[in-house]
């Protein structure tokens, strides 16, 4: 039976340890050991940045972007760039040293190296050897010191499976070396023994992810196969040689994942014995001690102890921008106070279980480990199955203390090359010098009853994510919940049972047959057929015109708080069948999964958001005066006729229908022929929210029949059209020719496609760089028209990122679009693949092939195709392709880079990876796009957060998901109105 005790009991306890480690670690410091600190610089740059919220934002960004800058000169104009900055107060130390004209000049120099040194000491102090011989000259210090170890590789991060080896490779010769090392060390019983029973020398820490480039919730049981068979390997090497293996917990998506593989795997026959393996648990999780109890549970299931590391977490800031920007409830405390109560209370219910569970308490805060010792020592909990631990260079003084008290301590210690490892040295920066930080507050020498205080939680309920916007978009699927997973599942089934049914046009309410269908098949498989769609007549459209004509009337004195709702119902029914849309999308166009569910989120977004702004436009504006009213008010235009694409077949179709409706403009949607069975959801769901008939009406038919009579029909006062240029520009010529009977002009909105480019220049972050660029140009086989088909790589970087983007779209997995684990799909027919395939051999003809992979033969598929040494004038350079096709493109200078960018026709999307502020406010000047994405991929556009559409040659009209797009669809008016009468008119204000 657990001995249980009142927590009242162990705070006075807590309280009375944590003063004696307190006064242990706040001794005075030696005279000289002051003066020497006063006088070293990365001390001063981590006071500066406490000082000043400002500067330590730029001084980290610098930090960051370091790794990438390999000269003095590059390094002294950055820090200009970064430290320059308005929103930074400058020490009079760093003004000077930055007060230099020319990055070159010897004033440049002696700032690049000044700051160079200075952060390179900064790193050392918390990364404990860039190579093998350091680390174990660390450790080897470390167990003088009476201190265990657990090493953890630092490096780029895991995108290629080429990697992914590699990071299990170093992993087995960092072990071999370590233990080959101890062999040499004198036993120290301290840390080598507890209980009688020796505990393992050597221990390393890995991340579970980093053994599957791949690695995705979603894909569950393929993610579990690949990390699962690595992971085999590392354990049976690691008891062959003795060490332990750690494993750590990363961000939340992958924690439900991680926890099930590692459960799984320890129940094995062959590993279910051993005890010299540990897991993690993150207490700023709001789920971290419901895991807490499940672990526990399964551990006494499974009959032998292993260690479980209770840390506060260390991605907090992505985490809670993560939430926000997915519209998720928040994983983490938003109160650092909930995060430090909660893991007193893990704390506690570890050591209360310490005959299932070894308990690793890792902090560095004193009073987290007064507490576990408190709670230890109450419950007289076994040495061995008890432990501290700190980070290296993070809480040297706690753990000296710690182990004069007789308790084990073990030092996590970060081991990689300096530069690779920033990311690494920017989170313990970060954690170092915030304002809740304890060993911040301990350095400014708060209150010893403060710093020792209780937390004490303000609010705890508060989950959602703090939004800036003020649209609140729809939330995406979170495909790491496994209840989630299997709805998806479920829902495939439910659609497979209902394909190969037919679909017929909406002409006035009522579904009417056709003299023609086509069959609508799934691109992966062209033998299924999705279903039958019956393509109208000529003779049917024009039914459908007079049938919008006579409901016009009715529909634009509806009001537009009426018709606003009716969107808002259309949006909520989608978000009731999005698992099912999802799967239409899937099996219909060959979209993997998750961009399929993105879709539906879009289409959700153009409902709402469209319910929104028309509400807002209704008002109209007053511009009243003295005397005389004046308002400015719209009203629809007439008719709409929507040509929506294949390659958003909910989405766009839905936000060009919906924006015409709403608007009150009677609307005849005509899909892309490939994609009619989506659309036709489409139509059943606005029926059911409840446009009256005549007012919508779905149109499908052959596009050089039915589509340019409706364009051309007199009647027709709106033409929406996304697709071809080719098609785009005809529509747009035959809409600007006035017909027998046409009494007004037409206004066309048309989107024609991108040949989209991502500027890379010598600043970037490479991993980030390469892993948006595979999404941008890979991603659903490239056939967005916001996809990537040019990246424009600057010289110094050019080869580099070449090899590293070949081998990470090689890491990819192509097949049918409803595998999970399917990253590239097929294209959508025939003809696509076809003509995809011309380009390719054209681009073998005017440029170096640098990656081409195969691709599955059942279905349209291509595999991804990445070319080298590409003239920016090629065919492959300035022609939309449509496909999974990238030509990259060497530069000399940043200037080249936008002159190439810029020298296409098109100008819808563009990306710049850069670190360099001034690259960063050039492009955002002169690059001709759209949309200019700035470090992150340059598609999924997202309703009333990145309002999409772009000029030259790629369209015309307003930014879809805009406050400017209802605009097209109404007409606008002012009415004035003299309300005097007999010279007296009302004066406000006036008596």
């Amino acid at each position: 039976m657990v001995l249980q005790v009142q927590t009242s009991t162990y705070e006075a306890k807590t309280q009375e340890i944590a003063k004696q480690l307190l006064a242990a670690t706040q001794e005075n410091r030696s005279f000289f050991s002051s003066l020497r600190d006063q006088m070293r610089w990365d001390d001063k740059l981590l006071a500066w940045a406490m000082s000043n919220p400002g500067l330590r934002v730029q001084l980290f960004r610098f930090i960051d972007t370091l790794p990438a800058l390999h000269s003095k000169s590059e390094i002294a104009s950055h820090l200009q760039e970064y430290l320059g900055d308005e929103s930074v107060e400058l020490p009079a130390a760093l003004k000077g040293m930055l007060n230099f004209a020319n990055p070159d000049s010897m004033p440049g120099q002696v700032a690049a190296t000044t700051v160079g040194t200075a952060v390179e000491t900064l790193a050392h102090k918390y990364i404990s050897g860039e190579n093998i011989k350091q680390v174990i000259k660390t450790v080897e210090r470390l167990r003088k010191e009476k201190m265990a170890f657990t090493i953890d590789l630092l490096g780029e991060a895991v995108i290629t499976e080429a990697e992914a080896q590699s990071y299990l490779e170093r992993y087995l010769k960092l072990i071999q070396q370590l233990v080959e090392a101890s062999k040499n060390w004198t036993a120290i019983p301290a840390i080598d023994e507890a209980d009688g029973e020796p505990i393992p020398k050597v221990q390393v820490s890995v991340k579970l992810t980093a053994f599957y480039s791949q690695f995705d919730p979603l894909n569950a049981k393929g993610s579990e196969e690949r990390v699962s068979d690595r992971i085999r390997i590392l354990l049976r090497r690691a008891q062959e040689l003795g060490a332990a293996v750690h494993f750590d917990m990363e961000q939340y998506a992958y924690k439900d994942i991680t926890l099930s593989i590692l459960k799984k795997l320890l129940l094995e026959e062959e590993f279910r014995q051993r005890t010299d393996v540990g897991i993690t648990i993150q207490a700023y999780l709001r789920d971290s001690e419901q895991d807490t109890k499940d672990l526990i549970s399964w551990l006494k299931q499974r009959g032998y102890p292993l260690t479980i590391r209770l840390v506060k977490g260390a991605y907090w800031d992505q985490e809670t921008i993560k939430a926000a920007q997915k519209h998720w409830p928040q994983p983490v405390y938003n109160d650092k106070a909930a995060t430090d109560a909660n893991f007193e209370t893990i704390t506690q219910l570890l050591l209360e279980n310490h005959q299932y569970v070894y308990s690793a308490i890792g902090s560095h805060n004193v009073r987290s480990h007064a507490r576990a010792i408190a709670i230890a020592e109450s419950l007289n909990v076994p040495r061995r199955r008890f432990e501290l631990q700190v980070l290296y260079g993070m809480g040297d003084r706690v753990a000296k203390a710690l182990v004069d008290r007789g308790y084990r301590v073990r030092v996590y210690c970060p081991y990689g090359e300096l530069l690779p490892g920033m990311a690494y040295l920017i989170r313990r920066l970060l954690e170092n010098t915030a304002n809740s930080s304890f060993l911040r507050q301990n350095m400014e020498n708060r209150p010893i009853e403060e710093l020792l205080a209780p937390p004490i939680v303000k609010d705890t309920k508060n989950k959602n994510s703090p939004v800036s916007s003020s649209f609140l978009g729809a939330a995406d699927t979170d495909y790491a919940v496994e209840e989630v997973r299997t709805k998806a599942a479920q829902a495939f089934q439910s659609v497979r049972q209902q394909l190969g049914r037919t679909y017929l046009p909406l002409i006035d309410g009522e579904y009417v047959n056709t003299p023609e269908f086509v069959d609508s098949l799934n691109p992966s498989n062209f033998s299924e057929v999705v279903g039958k769609v019956g393509l109208m007549s000529v003779e049917q459209a024009q039914q459908a015109m007079q049938a919008a004509k006579a409901a016009f009337p009715g529909w634009k004195k509806t009001p537009a708080k009426q018709r606003a709702d009716i969107l808002r119902k259309a949006g909520d029914l989608m978000e009731l069948r999005r698992a099912e849309l999802s799967v239409w999308i899937v099996l219909e166009v060959g979209k993997p999964v998750k961009e399929a569910d993105g879709e539906v989120s879009e289409a959700i977004d153009f409902c709402r958001y469209y319910a929104d702004e028309i509400e807002r436009l209704d008002k109209g504006v007053n511009y009243d005066i003295p005397g005389e009213t004046n308002h400015y008010i719209y009203q629809p235009r007439g008719i709409a006729v929507i040509i929506s694409p294949w390659n958003f077949p909910l989405a766009i179709a839905c936000g060009m229908t919906v924006a015409a409706l709403v608007s009150g403009n009677c609307t005849l949607l005509k899909p892309a022929e490939t994609s009619s069975v989506i659309a036709a959801k489409l139509a059943e769901i606005l029926v059911d929210a409840g446009f009256p008939k005549g007012v919508f009406q779905y149109v499908p038919g052959k596009g050089s029949q039915v589509g340019a009579y409706l364009v051309n029909h007199p009647d027709t006062h709106v033409i929406a059209f996304t697709g071809s240029q080719e098609v785009g520009c005809r529509i747009y010529a035959e809409a600007a020719t006035l017909k027998p009977g046409q009494k007004h002009m037409k206004r066309v909105i048309a989107e024609m496609g991108g040949k989209n480019a991502i500027i890379v220049d010598e600043s970037a972050d490479l991993d980030q760089a390469v892993v948006g660029i595979v999404q941008s140009a890979f991603g659903y086989s490239g056939q967005k028209c916001s996809a990537a088909s040019r990246v424009i790589v600057l010289q110094p970087i050019y080869d580099t990122f070449v090899q590293r983007l070949a081998e990470a779209t090689k890491s990819l997995n192509i097949g049918e679009a409803e595998l999970p684990s399917t990253q590239v799909g097929p294209v959508i027919d025939a003809n696509a693949r076809d003509r995809i395939r011309e380009y390719i051999e054209k681009g073998k003809a005017e440029a170096e092939v640098a990656l081409e992979l195969p691709a599955p033969e059942q279905g349209y598929f291509i595999g991804p195709v990445i070319f080298s040494e590409v003239s920016p004038n090629a065919v492959i350079s300035q022609e939309e392709i449509f496909g999974p096709v990238l030509a990259v493109i060497r530069v000399k200078d940043f200037q080249e880079a936008l002159a190439v960018a810029n020298g296409t026709n098109y100008a819808l999307t563009g990306g710049l990876y850069s670190r360099t502020p001034s690259h960063i406010q050039q492009a955002q000047t002169e690059f001709e796009v759209g949309n200019l994405y700035i470090n992150r991929n340059i598609t999924g556009a997202i309703v009333g957060r990145q309002p999409f559409g772009g000029f030259k040659l790629s369209g015309v009209g307003s930014k879809a998901g805009g406050p400017d797009y209802l605009l097209q669809f109404l007409e606008p008016r002012a009415v004035t109105e003299n309300i005097q009468r007999q010279g007296f008119a009302p004066i406000e204000g006036a008596d």
